[in-house]
């Protein structure tokens, strides 16, 4: 039976970089944020979100996704809405990815709100990427070209650092990337170790 490695971390941890470490070590990774913002293109989801948020996030029919993020940001009345219309199409399509990698003795599944979306309760053990805030910050208002307090607001919509801590198997520091490959290396040993025990 293959096990689900969850992998998790705020806004700007630097889990896209563990990710394709995992992938580079032969790994198969499955990016949870990358694979919603796929099926948000499908008919499907695109009508459920109409039917929600209303034609104000759609410009010439297209959906603007800075529109959506921005008002779901500023609402968790709203996220929660948005969330309960992508995580189930997330979850069916995860299902079917899952099918094809069957033969793997582990998957890691990568999502930002894992412990959020009770998406932890299908994993075997997790992974929380941590960094410094001010790292993290850093990190978003380069790769996004946001501003600070766009970054905050995502944020503290996020569990912090101790709660998602509390509830790891694995915690991965990552502000050096050669001491992050390291604990990678680590934790995959172990891996290894617990799935030939079982």
């Amino acid at each position: 039976m293959t096990k689900i490695i969850g992998l998790t971390g705020g806004i700007g941890s630097g889990k896209t970089t563990i990710a394709n470490e995992f992938v580079s070590l032969g790994v198969p990774v499955y990016i949870a944020d990358d694979e919603a913002r796929k099926l948000m293109q499908s008919i499907e989801v695109i009508n459920a979100i109409r039917g929600v948020f209303g034609s104000a996030v759609f410009e010439n029919d297209i959906l603007n996704r800075e529109k959506l993020a921005e008002i779901v940001f500023s609402d968790s009345e709203k996220l929660e809405q948005l969330n309960a219309i992508v995580h189930p199409a997330v979850k069916k399509h995860f299902k079917e990815w899952l099918l094809n990698h069957k033969d793997a003795p582990f998957v890691i599944y990568e999502a930002a709100i894992l412990f959020e979306s009770g998406g932890y309760k299908n994993c075997d053990l997790i992974i929380s990427v941590v960094a410094p805030l001010e790292t993290r910050i850093q990190r978003v208002i380069e790769r996004d070209k946001t501003t600070r307090e766009q970054v905050l607001k995502r944020i503290n919509m996020q569990w912090n650092d101790e709660k998602r801590i509390s509830k790891s198997d694995f915690i991965i520091k990552n502000t050096n990337i050669e001491e992050t490959k390291s604990e990678i290396v680590k934790i995959l040993k172990i891996l290894k170790i617990r799935q030939n025990v079982t």
